[in-house]
């Protein structure tokens, strides 16, 4: 079994030292860079499973530094920062990175994000990601099939509400820019998905959600996107 190793690219020490002690019982290994291109460098060298990323870094910005690293890894990146605009978290997300969380964060919901993303990689590893059942609250997904049930009755789904739910289901628990949703269900099309994205969100929550009203797995991260939030 391959070992877990998380590395944390920080130029404050604090920082690196709480994310160390909240991961410390979850992950194999922990490494740690204080600049960019550290970060880059170590990524390079020891191919974490996992990376947490600072946006200020003092040599390079944290943006760049995971553009360059997603050109030959694609471990989940998660993004830490002070900063909390839609238009950076939309640009971020866009330049590769997985998730993103503003400063201060909860310890406790930065462990559950890195072991859902841990999950995640792993399956797409496997080579099965299309092949993967997925279950809550009463939903199950097969992808391989494909089908849907909702209370052990199919629920029939039209092409494209198949497309979109298959492009949030690869990517469960990650939170998927408009850009990114736009791209893997309309092509080049954008201008149609602009118009209809809400109309097939909401048309897919009424089908599978308890309370399409306060959804709890298709959630909308507002001004960036929309996630699949499942175990």
């Amino acid at each position: 079994m391959r070992e877990t190793i998380v590395l944390v690219v920080d130029d404050e020490a604090q920082i690196r030292r709480v994310v160390r002690n909240a991961l410390d019982n979850d992950v194999t290994r922990i490494i740690e860079a204080a600049t960019g291109r550290q970060g880059i460098d170590m990524a390079a060298a020891e191919r974490p499973s996992l990376i947490i990323l600072d946006l200020g870094l003092p040599d390079i910005d944290g943006a760049n530094v995971c553009r360059e690293i997603r050109k030959w890894l694609q471990s989940p990146i998660i993004v830490l920062s002070a900063r909390h605009s839609d238009a950076e978290k939309i640009a971020l997300l866009d330049s590769g990175a997985d998730d993103y969380m503003t400063k201060p964060f909860s310890t406790s919901e930065l462990q559950a994000r890195v072991r859902a993303h841990l999950r995640r990689y792993a399956t797409i590893s496997a080579g099965d990601a299309d092949e993967t059942v997925l279950q809550k609250d009463g939903v199950v997904i097969d992808m391989l099939k494909p089908s849907l049930t909702r209370g052990g009755i199919p629920v029939h789904l039209t092409r494209t509400e198949w497309e979109l739910l298959r492009a949030l289901a690869r990517h469960a628990g990650r939170t998927l820019t408009h850009q990114q949703i736009f791209r893997a269900v309309w092509g080049n099309s954008f201008r149609e998905a602009q118009q209809n994205l809400r109309v097939h969100i909401r048309s897919l929550r009424q089908k599978i959600e308890a309370d399409p009203v306060r959804p709890t797995l298709i959630i909308t991260e507002p001004g960036v996107g929309y996630r699949l939030e499942y175990p």
